[in-house]
């Protein structure tokens, strides 16, 4: 079971929530290190999670989770409402990179995730999630990729590709039931033809007969 399949087992599960992202980061420094596995003495593992209830209305939570070295368990660290983010800052809004920030009405974070893919994915099902959720004043988000926040998000990727999905199988279904149409009116003609070969070849042997 991976890590993010695990903190949603484990901590959102249990409080009839489903984590709709995760992702793993480290806080940023002012010297930029690479991003380190985790794992070693001392140390831990942060994951910020996005989080909405089963139950209506919807409230979403944006928590921060840690796992301490030598322990299985996950712990919840900070949670903040989604109408407590005030401004989501991707850092570069011109190529993909794994540092943004978060800004909540009480709290300020600078992060860098594992990976700037991790990162990408993560803001954009955040936006996603605020322009759906957000009762009160959507939140900022700069410096973002113009791909992260339109329609060209994995999520209406998503959905456009099972919409493109169903229609090539119909399209395949009419093609089929095209062709068998086609098949059955060859074969109608093909029957037609034959009868009326039997019936000319039967005249012709009577007339000689006679």
């Amino acid at each position: 079971m991976s890590a993010k399949s695990a903190i949603n087992k484990a901590v959102f599960t249990p409080h009839d929530e489903k984590m709709l992202a995760a992702v793993q980061v480290k806080r940023r420094t002012k010297k930029k290190i690479p991003f380190l596995a985790t794992g070693g003495q001392g140390d831990y593992m942060t994951f910020i999670c996005l989080s909405v209830t089963n139950k209506k209305p919807s409230h979403v939570s944006i928590t921060k989770v840690k796992q301490f070295p030598g322990s299985s368990s996950f712990t919840k660290r900070s949670m903040w409402t989604i109408d407590q983010l005030r401004q989501v800052n991707g850092c570069d809004p011109n190529k993909d990179c794994p540092e943004f920030d978060l800004a909540f009405d009480n709290a300020f974070d600078q992060w860098v995730a594992g990976s700037a893919g991790e990162k990408c994915t993560f803001i954009q099902i955040l936006h996603h999630t605020c322009q759906r959720y957000s009762s009160q004043s959507k939140p900022e988000f700069v410096n973002c990729q113009s791909k992260l926040l339109g329609g060209n998000s994995i999520l209406h990727s998503a959905a456009d590709s099972v919409t493109s999905a169903v229609q090539k199988a119909s399209q395949a279904l009419n093609e089929r039931g095209e062709r068998l149409s086609r098949a059955e009116e060859k074969t109608g003609e093909m029957k037609n033809s034959a009868e009326q070969f039997s019936v000319t070849a039967h005249k012709l042997a009577m007339k000689h007969k006679c």
